[in-house]
């Protein structure tokens, strides 16, 4: 037995955090470690282990939300956490694949209060740092000689393609005109939800679970990331960059149709024409622009709505989550993980 594997009672979410992040570190900085030297100076300054000049820092590493689940959703099905290790390092690299492109195409400048790895290494080489990530969580997998292994590597991939589809549709908004609400929330679905699911369900996988309890696990995954990213996209445009990290008003600069945004340009107010035509001009949006737009975000009632959809999915979730027939322990610290995802202040 792994320290993994010890469950004392009455952890919050945090102490969750930390437990999940401490077993995982270990074997994600030894799956890097396998990249080339190119490949790795990149990928190990964008987690924070050293500065552009490879000397260790104690840069924020990040929640490492998508382990935690993959961990405790093993130990939700009867297993134990250390078994499904291999499947929460692969997710952690999927994950941080996807930040290192989504800082490029979003000219993101900081992440985790420090420059990102483009802006330090530039584009081509935070690119392909990203890419060396997505193939080595697949190597990691099928390394791993788990009897799910196959079976995860192609419920991994799924994920990826649908967040692929998902970060298409969210750039491809920013050229249009005009995109309604169902089909914002299906780009959520792909872009963040789909890897949470995912998440759970390898947990599930690796740990022994029944069809029905990964398709459960699944589901919960799945709506808390579109509950997630409903409370992502208000600190897009409300979060306090000294604890957010990035810049304020960010979403809003790089004229993101996300999900208050989107829903605000559709309700039949006022507000919302002065928001378009504010949204569509040719010109850069300046400070006061941003402010403004903001206000009238607000003003739409789309700000409400988003906190309102928010603890509405968390609750759907939540019955996914019942619905799986977990362990206790491990449901309670899942139930306090899906709600700090939601209810997060940063």
């Amino acid at each position: 037995m792994t320290d993994l594997d010890v469950t004392p009672a009455h952890r919050s979410a945090r102490e969750v955090l930390t437990w999940s992040r401490a077993g995982v570190d270990p074997a994600l900085r030894s799956a890097v470690d396998r990249l080339p030297d190119s490949m790795r100076a990149v990928a190990g300054y964008h987690f924070g282990w050293w500065d552009e000049h490879g000397r260790p820092t104690g840069a924020d590493p990040g929640k490492a939300i998508r382990p935690a689940l993959v961990l405790l959703a093993a130990q939700a099905v009867g297993g134990a956490g250390s078994t499904a290790m291999p499947a929460a390092v692969a997710v952690e690299l999927v994950h941080n694949f996807s930040l290192l492109h989504d800082d490029v195409m979003d000219h993101d400048a900081t992440r985790r209060h420090r420059p990102t790895a483009w802006s330090v290494f530039g584009v081509n080489a935070a690119i392909l740092a990203g890419d060396a990530l997505l193939t080595l969580a697949l190597d990691v997998l099928a390394g791993s000689g788990h009897p799910a292994a196959q079976q995860s590597i192609r419920a991994l991939s799924g994920a990826v393609q649908a967040l692929l589809d998902g970060q298409a549709a969210d750039l491809a908004f920013e050229e249009r005109a005009e995109v309604d609400v169902p089909e914002c929330t299906r780009m959520a679905e792909g872009k963040t939800g789909a890897l949470l699911g995912a998440s759970c369900a390898l947990g599930a996988l690796y740990g022994g679970g029944r069809p029905d309890q990964v398709d459960h696990l699944r589901r919960f995954g799945e709506l808390t990331g579109l509950a997630f990213q409903f409370a992502d996209d208000l600190l897009g445009i409300w979060g306090d960059p000294s604890v957010t990290g990035k810049p304020v008003y960010s979403d809003l600069h790089n004229r993101k149709k996300s999900l208050p945004v989107v829903a605000a340009l559709n309700s039949p107010t006022p507000a919302a024409a002065e928001l378009a035509a504010l949204y569509h001009q040719p010109r850069d949006l300046t400070g006061p622009d941003l402010t403004r737009a903001a206000a009238l975000i607000d003003q739409c009632g789309a700000r409400e709505w988003s906190h309102t959809r928010a603890d509405e999915l968390l609750d759907q979730a939540l019955l996914h989550l019942r619905s799986a027939d977990p362990t206790t322990h491990a449901a309670l610290e899942l139930e306090s993980l899906a709600h700090l995802a939601v209810h997060r202040t940063h």
